[in-house]
């Protein structure tokens, strides 16, 4: 069966081909690169309070706008920078968003030095494997995890914003540290390796 034919997860049909495209080769694809998971960690927090297809879209807005998320760039933003990302239209111009992506930059710079790699710390939290669940429909997928709680409480000491527990789960789900694809949707097996079952 090829993918056009194929059961997807319900929140991935209906909205747009590239809504779908995400789906079908991004969603849930462990992560194992710290340029990707800054990149979804500023995408995450400016979808706080909106829809993840309004982020999709402006996603390369981001790119350009983030220095092509690389957070040692990031990180050096001053005053004019952020006043400029206030003025772009191709992001989400909320200061305190805009403000949290800088300031995340700087923590994540840090726990690279701590740690060699973000990626090494936030696989911690999973036991360095996909924790792969098993739910048959949407409203069994949970919105927050233990996992995602002590990732979260630890970043918030560690001075990040807009990484509350609700939003670390959707990072985690995105950059598959969780494989949260329905049991019968194509990706389902598709994703992650040498999983962790619950």
């Amino acid at each position: 069966m090829c993918a056009a034919e194929s059961k997807r997860c319900p929140w991935s049909e209906g909205i747009d081909p590239q809504y779908q495209l995400y789906h079908d080769t991004e969603w849930g694809v462990p992560v194992r690169d710290d340029r990707k998971h800054f990149e979804f960690l500023v995408l995450e927090g400016a979808q706080a309070g909106l829809s993840w297809w309004t982020i999709l879209r402006k996603r390369e807005g981001y790119r350009r706008a983030f220095a092509g998320f690389d957070a040692s760039k990031v990180a050096r933003f001053g005053a004019s920078h952020i006043e400029r990302l206030l003025a772009n239209p191709a992001i989400v111009r909320n200061r305190q968003k805009v403000e949290a992506a800088i300031t995340n930059a700087r923590g994540f710079l840090a726990i690279q030095k701590e740690f060699g790699s973000f990626d090494a710390y936030v696989w911690d939290f999973v036991g360095g494997a996909p924790i792969v669940n098993r739910w048959k429909k949407p409203k069994d997928v949970p919105v927050t995890t233990k996992e995602s709680d002590a990732l979260s409480k630890d970043l918030k000491a560690r001075g990040f914003k807009f990484v509350g527990s609700t939003i670390i789960y959707a990072h985690m789900q995105a950059t598959g540290l969780v494989n949260d694809h329905l049991r019968d949707c194509f990706r389902y097996g598709l994703v992650g390796s040498d999983p962790i079952s619950r």
